[in-house]
């Protein structure tokens, strides 16, 4: 029975030991990242592991310690706006930073297969893909007739912006609605119900995330990178 207890017990010791690593992993990986951000925004940056012998000791495979899902705006590169090196991050880059089945698969694999610590959800200052949204929704002769009706809204919104890109401003209009039911029009402030939605959808679609969540293995952070200033501003961790 004695030895029953001190197994138990051991189990326990040991499972509180390897969350405790997992958050400090995670919390590393932040930190270095954070590190790496406001380097880049004092003009500071140290490019690291992009050298040869980097690039060599990767032919076997890859360890990154982060995935992140962002923007596929030219002006949003991860790697660079945080200062990494190859083999740091796993990035997944769509418009909007739009959540579809590949780029859910693709995170799932760095969760699952790669073993990161974090998932990064980064948006950023100045999304075209919002704005449209935004302009799309804006009264016009129609919702003028009834200033209270959002679903009116956001179905003109839909007829007019959705034609060459659907399924991203399918979400994008959903942030708008969320927006304006708030009474939110700053679009600094929407960009961030973006980043809060996209974290919703994103556990609410993957079971491999979940999971990785509930055994503390993963933690997801909501960032908006500034581009006026070059820093990631921190919304939730």
């Amino acid at each position: 029975m004695t030895s029953q207890i001190d197994n138990a017990n051991s189990r326990e010791d040991t499972t509180a030991l390897s969350e405790m690593n997992e958050e400090n992993r995670a919390n590393g990986t932040w930190t270095r990242m954070l590190q790496g951000n406001k380097r880049f925004a004092q003009g500071t940056s140290e490019h690291p592991w992009q050298d040869a012998e980097t690039r060599r000791s990767l032919l076997q495979g890859q360890n990154p310690q982060a995935a992140i899902l962002t923007c596929s705006d030219s002006r949003v590169p991860a790697e660079i706006i945080f200062d990494q090196g190859l083999g740091d991050l796993f990035t997944v880059r769509t418009a909007g930073a739009t959540i579809d089945q590949a780029g859910l698969e693709s995170l799932e694999y760095a969760v699952d297969h790669l073993h990161v610590s974090i998932i990064v959800v980064l948006t950023h200052q100045g999304c075209s893909i919002l704005q449209e949204a935004a302009a799309s929704v804006q009264k016009d002769d129609a919702v003028s007739q009834d200033p209270q009706d959002t679903a009116a809204a956001a179905s003109i919104g839909t007829d007019k912006a959705t034609s060459s890109m659907p399924f991203t401003m399918k979400q994008a209009l959903k942030t708008i609605e969320i927006a304006h039911k708030a009474e939110i029009t700053n679009p600094n402030d929407i960009e961030r119900i973006h980043i809060s939605m996209q974290i919703e959808r994103l556990v609410d679609q993957s079971e491999v995330i979940r999971q990785a969540l509930s055994q503390e293995k993963l933690k997801i952070i909501g960032a908006r990178y500034v581009m006026t200033n070059g820093l990631v501003e921190v919304l939730s961790f």
